[in-house]
């Protein structure tokens, strides 16, 4: 069956990506964490922390069943309750303020009518902007999308702009990426080619990641950029907790609260009012951390 083919995918992703993050990291291993989940199915959590790059990170696998309750079910507008749904979830908080914060994720759903639909991304967010580094990984997010649709890379780099975006800091969460949720079957496209995409998709994450971590593991960096840094996790740890849908999804399904909150950092800071310096690397960035740049031919 495709759900099988899809699980299976997920479960292997999960483990070359894991092996990948280790080689580079150097100096920690993730822990393996098995769960069930109280209605069917379940996972694997398995977290890095600790390591010579990573503070902390998560990948983490799951495949479920069950019920959706009916408030939740109304807001998915879904036509059937029992539901199906297996996904591999990322994201990595480096020690360095110079390394990015990144997250990615692919998921697929299956509702107990046979309605399915393919869902994830990738985003990057720095603490400080590094444009050359930001082009990069946009053109390398283009190039997977072009190479499966063209309406691909402007949909889904706009539909990212706008879910991974702090509404009341009125800030985006970092630099974008692409985003894309409920890629069902159409006349033009199946759902195997949504799969072959999300695939692909997958295996584009530890090239452009690993590549960062090697080109700035090694920055120095002072107390005040570790103090921003801080600042900038709690932007980050504010959206997962009011505005993810990943977040919101593991709640509402009482999914596994320790594997739902992995993506949240070890340490951060909410400081009262804080301004950064005017002209300062840290207002540079914040002015960065809008909508609709056009990273690939930003000056």
């Amino acid at each position: 069956m495709f759900r099988e083919e899809v699980e299976a995918f997920m479960r292997q992703f999960q483990l070359d990506l894991v092996r990948d993050l280790e080689n580079c990291d150097g100096g920690a291993t993730f822990q393996k964490d098995e769960w069930q989940h109280e209605q069917g199915g379940g996972g694997i959590s398995r977290i890095i922390e600790n390591g010579n790059v990573l503070e902390k990170g998560g990948v983490n696998f799951s495949a479920v069943q069950g019920e959706l309750s009916p408030s939740f079910l109304k807001m998915l507008q879904m036509p059937d309750p029992k539901f199906f749904a297996t996904g591999v979830s990322v994201v990595m908080h480096p020690h360095s303020p110079m390394v990015p914060i990144t997250h990615m994720n692919v998921r697929y759903f299956e509702a107990g009518d046979g309605t399915a639909w393919f869902g994830g991304g990738i985003d990057l967010t720095p603490i400080y902007v590094d444009v050359k580094q930001a082009r990069e990984f946009h053109q390398a997010m283009k190039e997977v999308c072009d190479k499966h649709h063209p309406s691909y890379y402007p949909e889904f780099k706009k539909w990212a702009d706008d879910y991974f975006f702090n509404e009341h800091r009125k800030e985006t969460r970092g630099v974008g990426g692409i985003f894309f949720d409920r890629l069902m079957a159409t006349d033009e496209i199946s759902l195997e080619q949504r799969f072959a995409f999300v695939r692909d998709v997958a295996y584009a994450f530890a090239p452009f990641y690993t590549s960062i971590i090697n080109q700035n593991r090694d920055l120095p960096y002072h107390e005040r950029q570790k103090q921003w840094q801080l600042i900038r996790r709690g932007r980050y740890v504010e959206f997962n907790l009011v505005y993810d849908r990943g977040t919101k999804f593991g709640l509402l399904t009482n999914g596994r609260i320790e594997s739902i909150l992995m993506s949240l950092p070890t340490h951060a800071s909410w400081v009262y009012n804080h301004q950064p310096e005017p002209g300062s690397a840290e207002e540079k960035t914040l002015a960065y951390l809008k909508k609709d740049i056009d990273w690939i031919n930003i000056a």
